[in-house]
């Protein structure tokens, strides 16, 4: 059984360009994903997918430099994209992360595979309840070949679940059940938006620890935010 991380990475972001490659703190975005991912319990190889465009080719070489094994796909096409790298690299189940959630909840993904596992679930999530870019998500090959042959709409193809979730009466869906001090779906540590690269750049800054838990992240934004409305306040 062969376990894959594809991250999906570009520089063409229509609302922060080149976010993947940014600083925060002392590593890029994406450098902080491949270094929480360092402490994933389960065997899985890492894989960046990103696309064939000229603009692109910045990321590839960063990748190349920096030891990480990359794929090149349709940039639009992000479905074809996942299910041709799954396929050329042999993955039986795809873990899905995107390259702009610099704080991916390393705890939270071994127990999201974990469950996966022991469920024999076709498709498997864990970002319903956690703050917005720590979660993760996971299917088996079958499901990702059945969604890449079935899917028909262009969202299809742009995100590589909505097939799945639109047609859930297909495929066996579990959801992890979220730990209730995490669950704050309403805490933003994506990295979207220039507000979001902002907020990333202080939780780094106020917590100075190379891991930063999400309990700790949680707490730091909190502070912030509240900071900030006693000084609109005041």
């Amino acid at each position: 059984m062969k376990i894959g991380i594809i991250i999906q990475a570009r520089m063409g972001s229509g609302r922060l360009p080149g976010k993947v490659l940014k600083q925060i703190g002392n590593k890029t975005l994406l450098e902080h994903i491949m270094y929480r991912l360092q402490r994933l319990q389960t065997q899985a190889q890492i894989i960046i997918a990103t696309t064939k465009e000229k603009k692109d080719d910045v990321l590839a070489e960063f990748c190349i430099e920096h030891g990480y094994t990359i794929f090149r796909g349709d940039e639009e096409n992000v479905l074809e994209r996942y299910y041709l790298c799954a396929k050329e690299y042999g993955f039986h189940h795809i873990v899905r992360l995107t390259a702009d959630n610099p704080f991916v909840d390393i705890e939270e993904l071994d127990r999201l595979i974990a469950c996966h596992l022991d469920q024999e679930a076709d498709y498997t999530k864990s970002f319903a309840a956690l703050p917005c870019g720590v979660g993760a998500e996971i299917f088996t090959f079958a499901a990702l070949e059945k969604d890449y042959l079935e899917a028909s709409k262009p969202n299809h193809f742009e995100h590589v679940n909505e097939y799945i979730w639109e047609n859930p009466q297909k495929f066996k869906i579990v959801d992890l059940q979220t730990p209730k001090e995490k669950s704050k779906p309403e805490i933003r540590l994506t990295v979207d938006t220039k507000e979001d690269y902002r907020r990333a750049c202080d939780i780094v800054r106020c917590s100075g620890n190379e891991y930063i838990s999400t309990a700790e992240a949680i707490h730091i934004v909190t502070h912030i935010q509240k900071n900030n409305i006693l000084e609109e306040e005041s």
